[in-house]
């Protein structure tokens, strides 16, 4: 296949900008920005066609395709090769419907790619949920100390972290040979453009960026044993990382598009497209994770954030998400793959109908409870872990789900009253955004159990973050703010005001001594 030799000696070689995607003589320029959002779930991927007229921003889905862990042998990894494939697949038909100004994108967080001295992939990325992590942090702890990590980083722990992904990697050839670290986005941008360049916002995720330097935390690094030279510069949202290489304009006939990073973390984007008013505003991203936060200016490095295990990523116009990240929809997304596998095929409305039918507060379960982090049998899981605790066992499909949906308002309300906390004020609002606040029950639920009013909506928030980066990038709109603004004009937001329904508070007694 020569044109893969003329691909990767481009990479190598290819570092200057190319033309404006404005420049050909041959076209005129749209009244219409059109522009390429591409975001990368755990579960799926998608390429959108944004468009933005100066008084709306519209999306259409162009492209949409599978992502999940592959099995090989005793670990998971992420096939990022089909990854590449598909985003380019899904660039020419955004091409073919309209003339675009410029692409970013953004994927999950944690995860990373090692490249050589050739600028070869070493390996398959593993996948978050390898379980090659298993105390790994406990391990880490024993060299430099859990405060220390924190007081650096101020990020929450979590055994799927990238520093105990290279922490348990310590010893192996793969990093050995390692010349260059990329978390998974800043792979595909390399791949697109041939710069190499970690976004903020997704290296923040790593917990070995300094929290006060917003550089790799290479002292951390080396104390750890773990490389200190491998990691290239760190670039903000919003900045152009370069043009599409020649070879990636021909494969998807587009023109030598600018490739800008938006918050290159999903969350990050997410979190740009949340209509948020005030400080009493909360934001729930709700997808294969839960991420409950606010956005603050400064990072909340204190004993009290260590002990509830909060977590201060990077945002937008240097901000910071101080957020609690938990297990979502994963535990009903695990139970629907089950179940299909047994022949039973549920849309995701119906699984909102089956939890409604059942008796509530039967049992209670902890999202994040290490027995549900990968297991085979999500279903069976659940059941074994209310036996084990000394709850009624959920048997049929209809309980499973209400134990799931109710365990999660339970634990929204929980990590709600440490973040409050933790700010020293009440927080009035909920905004709940992503593909969660089309979930009816679990929206009006987390408002009866918080007692906060709820405002679920945009669905596609992390497509649009990612979007109005772009478009503030290329000069359309002058903050984040105007563009906040345009999205609540133009995205009507579904309101949910708490119930005087009862059982809540007990159920939370109950929540409480199952979990702590």
């Amino acid at each position: 296949m020569p044109y893969l030799k003329t691909f990767f000696h481009e990479l190598k070689n290819q570092g200057k900008l190319g033309e404006s995607p404005h420049s050909r003589k041959d076209e005129t320029v749209s009244p219409t920005l059109n522009l390429a959002a591409i975001d990368l779930g755990a579960s799926s991927g998608r390429v959108m066609l944004a468009r933005f007229d100066n008084d709306r921003l519209t999306l259409e889905e162009t492209h949409r395709f599978w992502n999940g862990a592959v099995q090989a042998h005793d670990h998971l990894y992420w096939d990022v090769l089909r990854l590449f494939e598909e985003i380019k697949t899904g660039l020419g038909k955004a091409g073919q419907t309209a003339q675009l100004a410029s692409l970013g994108l953004d994927t999950w967080g944690v995860d990373f790619a090692l490249l050589d001295r050739d600028d070869e992939l070493i390996g398959n990325p593993f996948h978050y949920r390898d379980p090659r992590t298993n105390k790994q942090m406990e391990q880490t702890w024993a060299i430099a100390g859990r405060e220390e990590i924190f007081s650096r980083t101020g990020i929450q722990f979590m055994q799927i972290n990238s520093l105990y992904q290279l922490f348990a990697m310590r010893n192996s050839a793969a990093l050995e040979r390692a010349a260059c670290f990329l978390m998974i986005p800043d792979l595909f941008n390399f791949w697109l453009t041939g710069r190499k360049a970690n976004e903020y916002t997704n290296a923040s995720t790593t917990q070995f960026l300094n929290a006060a330097t917003r550089q790799f935390d290479r002292e951390l690094l080396g104390k750890l044993g773990l490389p200190t030279d491998i990691y290239p510069e760190i670039i903000q949202p919003g900045a152009q990382v370069g043009n599409l290489l020649a070879l990636v304009a021909e494969l998807t006939g587009l023109p030598r598009l600018p490739v800008i990073a938006p918050a290159c973390h999903d969350t990050g984007s997410a979190v740009a497209a949340a209509p948020l008013e005030n400080p009493q505003s909360a934001y729930i991203s709700s997808g294969t994770w839960s991420l409950i936060g606010v956005e603050t200016q400064q990072p909340v490095i204190t004993p009290q954030s260590l002990a509830y295990n909060f977590t201060n990523e990077g945002g937008v116009n240097s901000t910071f998400r101080l957020l609690k990240n938990m297990t979502g929809m994963w535990l009903a997304q695990e139970c629907r793959r089950v179940w299909a596998a047994q022949g039973q095929q549920y849309a995701w409305q119906d699984l909102t109908v089956l939890a409604e039918s059942a008796p509530s507060f039967q049992s209670l379960l902890d999202p994040d409870h290490p027995d549900f982090l990968n297991p085979a049998d999500m279903p069976a899981a659940i059941r074994a872990y209310c036996a084990r605790t000394e709850q009624p066992v959920p048997e049929s499909q209809a309980a499973i789900l209400r134990c799931i949906f109710e365990s999660l308002a339970l634990k929204y309300r929980r990590v709600l009253s440490h973040l409050e906390e933790l700010l020293g004020h009440r927080l009035e609002t909920i905004h709940i955004i992503g593909g969660g606040s089309q979930n009816r029950l679990l929206c009006q639920w987390t408002a009866d159990a918080t007692g906060k009013t709820v405002l679920a909506g945009p669905v596609e928030a992390t497509a649009l973050g990612n979007a109005l980066v772009q478009v503030i990038t290329l000069g359309h709109l002058d903050s984040l703010e105007s563009g906040r603004q345009l999205i609540r004009r133009a995205f009507p937001l579904q309101t949910y005001h708490p119930s005087a329904g009862e059982g809540w508070d007990k159920a939370y007694e109950q929540f409480i001594k199952l979990t702590e």
